[in-house]
């Protein structure tokens, strides 16, 4: 039985879910284009927008112990389930595929498991059509699919993670290489396919270009959220007597303070930056003030944020190997009780951590601080972040027919948790590929190498959900994060909008060299007056162009699409 959803199963949303967030507060917002891009051609307008996204109907087939919770701007809280159906139900009826053949390439951070193994071929029956399963080094994907753009030779059904939208250029092969599911897709023409009907909105927002619908989305979630404070309760709360009830940036600073005594003045936690936007509200790249585009490096919020991370950082209050740059020990650091306190990607908190935490210390139990505002007297607010990071498009060479095959054959892999389809596509065969238990679907040897790879999941998959077997508790204390979390929620500006800036601005709209000096400071090691000169370099080198470019070819035209 999966924890969250199929990624968590082995991990890689605890990997990546830091990095993602980190992405998601960094200056780059999307891909760059050729020297003559503009915002035509890539850039969605609020009308257009909506006008391809799909209407969303909630799937009532598996009812989740533990319902959604509807928040503001878009956001929506995933089920959680604390058992998992002794009888799966089946979502389609019939054989969805009517006998076609057809080539996929996915990402794999794992074993490859061997070409037309019995897995593959129980599914591609299920399916009734034949999907070769070629999955390909996760960790070189990104040069892998990159000669297949240029020699023109993407397969039928590729994934495309949208973190490497710039590497793609998936806005120039919109027009060129991928297929345009707008009219199969668009409005309620999605009800044909109810499974995808299911998928959050939010999701499916990051396959538009230029007001047409391409990407399909896994792992969906209306929660997206860069990160959070994490920390541990078996150490802060039960052996230090500390509360948790943090209202302001004061009362986690006198925490951090506590943490340190109790460690015996060696830190008190690690890397906080960037996930301290959420608490001095900075905005994700841009707010507007009285119909201008404000950069968050000329926001006081930024100013402060970074100003109190050196302060803690000079305090002593960081962890010296976190401020030494050894961030691949982290965990490491969480687990022994070297840092207290943490921060990083939501995606951190799940069974894999739970049981990587109790091996180091049986009473290990990660906590996450409810989202507050740095003065305890402003409403705190946190803005989402995409509502899914893993796309894959359809070849533009497929006929209609085809491409309605394999909208029908995304419907069965999009099945929700708990159902029939499901059950296949992320455990294999019963009595093959795993057996079922008290706690749900648990792996033999074999299914371990071949259904235990995500492979099918890539192309359409369901929306996450909670799910943590034999540790219900940590479910239950998920889903109420969400449930208040997204209480809070806003959408930046423009969010889930496919920006493609030119070439000759991508330099500018990464300010690498600013994002070094703020780590700099941040660590400790130069003053905030460091950052505000280097955002003056920055701005005579191109970042007061970017940002004219960013008012003129979007905000002016299109607005904020928040």
């Amino acid at each position: 039985m999966p924890s969250s959803n199929a990624f968590t199963r082995r991990g890689f949303v605890t990997a990546t879910a830091g990095a993602a967030g980190a992405l998601a507060l960094s200056p780059l917002l999307t891909a760059c284009g050729n020297g003559a891009s503009t915002a035509k051609g890539s850039t969605n307008t609020k009308t257009g927008l909506s006008a391809a996204l799909p209407t969303y109907k909630a799937n009532s087939a598996v009812s989740p112990d533990i319902p959604v919770v509807q928040g503001s701007g878009g956001a929506v809280s995933d089920a959680g389930y604390l058992t998992y159906p002794s009888n799966p139900v089946a979502t389609v009826s019939g054989t969805p595929g009517s006998g076609g053949t057809y080539n996929a390439i996915t990402p794999l951070w794992g074993s490859i498991p061997a070409a037309n193994n019995p897995y593959y071929a129980a599914v591609n029956k299920a399916l009734g059509a034949t999907i070769n399963m070629h999955p390909a080094n996760g960790n070189t994907y990104n040069t892998s699919v990159t000669a297949l753009i240029a020699g023109k030779k993407l397969p039928d059904w590729i994934q495309m993670p949208t973190w490497w939208n710039s590497a793609f250029t998936v806005g120039e092969l919109t027009a060129t290489q991928l297929a345009d599911l707008t009219p199969y897709l668009a409005g309620d023409k999605i009800l044909q396919y109810p499974n995808l009907a299911a998928i959050p909105t939010a999701a499916w927002t990051g396959g538009v270009w230029n007001n047409k619908l391409y990407g399909i989305p896994s792992f969906a979630t209306g929660a997206g959220f860069a990160g959070t404070f994490f920390y541990r309760k078996d150490l802060l709360v039960d052996k230090l007597g500390l509360s948790a009830d943090v209202k302001s940036i004061a009362d986690f600073e006198a925490l951090m303070k506590e943490c340190k005594q109790a460690n015996g003045g060696i830190g008190a936690s690690d890397d906080l930056w960037p996930y301290t936007y959420q608490v001095f509200g900075v905005p994700e790249k841009f707010e507007v003030q009285n119909g201008k585009l404000v950069h968050l490096y000329d926001t006081p919020q930024y100013l402060e944020a970074l100003n109190w991370n050196y302060k803690v950082a000079k305090a002593g209050y960081i962890h010296p190997d976190a401020l030494a740059g050894d961030t691949s020990n982290a965990g490491n650091r969480f687990y022994a009780g070297k840092c207290i306190l943490a921060a990083g990607g939501t995606g951190a908190w799940n069974l894999s951590d739970a049981q990587s935490g109790l091996a180091a210390n049986p009473k290990y139990n990660r906590q996450a601080f409810k989202v507050f505002s740095a003065d305890g007297t402003t409403t705190p607010t946190i803005f989402t972040t995409a509502g899914a990071s893993i796309m894959s498009y359809l070849n533009k060479n497929l006929t209609p027919a085809q491409i309605k095959e394999c909208l029908a054959l995304a419907n069965y892999m999009a099945a929700p948790f708990g159902s029939k389809e499901y059950t296949l596509i992320n455990f294999g065969v019963e009595g093959v590929d795993y057996t079922m238990t008290p706690a749900g679907p648990t792996y033999t040897d074999k299914g371990k190498t071949e259904a235990n790879q995500d492979t099918y999941q890539f192309l359409a998959a369901p929306p996450a959900s909670v799910s943590n077997p034999g540790m219900d508790q940590l479910t239950k204390d998920v889903c109420a994060w969400q449930a208040d979390a997204v209480k809070h929620a806003y959408k930046p500006v423009f969010a889930n909008s496919n920006i493609q800036v030119p070439a000759r601005l991508a330099a500018a709209d990464t300010a690498q060299a600013v994002e070094d000096t703020v780590k700099e400071v941040y660590h400790g090691l130069k003053p905030v007056s460091a950052f505000q000169d280097a955002v003056t370099t920055w701005k005579k080198n191109g970042g007061t162009e970017v940002i004219n470019w960013y008012q003129t070819n979007v905000y002016d035209k299109y607005g904020s699409m928040q």
